[in-house]
């Protein structure tokens, strides 16, 4: 496997973006994806809770809320279909639902637009994997260890809509943060094709794009 990877980096060298700065975030000095969202969900009072890629339930199975809904193809979760059957048929409404399934910025975009139909207008949606560190993290398809795939290129789109207000939360690879309400800090681009967006147009303008805020910050926006 690890050969194949480095077969894969080795084309994407000569045939691929050449633009190898990258961040230096030490993950392991925040607090992880699920301290926040149980933090959030315990000061909101929150009842409903729907996960969208749950694996192995590494995160799923410690959220403590009244009701929730974890939805996975394969591993873990409540309910075996994709988030596209499941938004299909369903009729239930969530304070809180957390995205980290297909890391596609295709796939993101529609769990992200399905999500807002379903949210309470005081619920909050999570998405994860959304700070690449390198290049390398972010290629679509995988190539390299840890996979954020290329899920910032959908929270740069919903920067740029008005009925929904985007953060992204430095901890835990990147923690996109949507709130249903007007958009507070709205993004303009000079493009609607965010799929051919850079890496280095996220390292560049990667406050401007992200809207990043720390996790003390939290508090304050919700």
């Amino acid at each position: 496997m690890l050969k194949i990877d480095l077969i894969k980096r080795f084309f994407y060298y000569f045939y691929g973006e050449k633009f190898f700065k990258r961040f230096n975030y030490n993950w392991s000095n925040y607090p992880t994806r699920f301290e926040i969202i149980q933090k959030i969900i315990d000061k909101k009072k929150y009842e409903n809770y729907l996960e969208i890629g749950c694996d192995k339930d590494s995160n799923f199975s410690k959220i403590k809320i009244k009701n929730k809904i974890g939805v996975d193809p394969k591993l873990g979760g409540t309910l075996k279909m994709t988030s596209d059957e499941f938004f299909k048929n369903n009729e239930t409404y969530f304070d809180c639902i957390f995205i980290d399934a297909l890391h596609i910025y295709e796939q993101v975009r529609k769990d992200i637009l399905n999500s807002v139909k379903f949210l309470n207008n005081h619920g909050i949606i999570i998405i994860h994997d959304c700070l690449p560190k390198k290049i390398w993290n972010q290629i679509v398809p995988q190539i390299y260890g840890h996979w954020n795939g290329d899920v910032w290129k959908a929270i740069v789109e919903a920067r740029t809509m008005k009925d929904i207000d985007t953060y992204t939360c430095k901890a835990d690879h990147g923690l996109g943060i949507i709130l249903k309400r007007p958009n507070k800090n709205l993004l303009s681009l000079g493009t609607n094709d965010f799929k051919k967006l850079k890496f280095k147009d996220y390292y560049i303008n990667h406050k401007k794009f992200m809207n990043l805020i720390e996790v003390s910050d939290l508090e304050k926006i919700l």
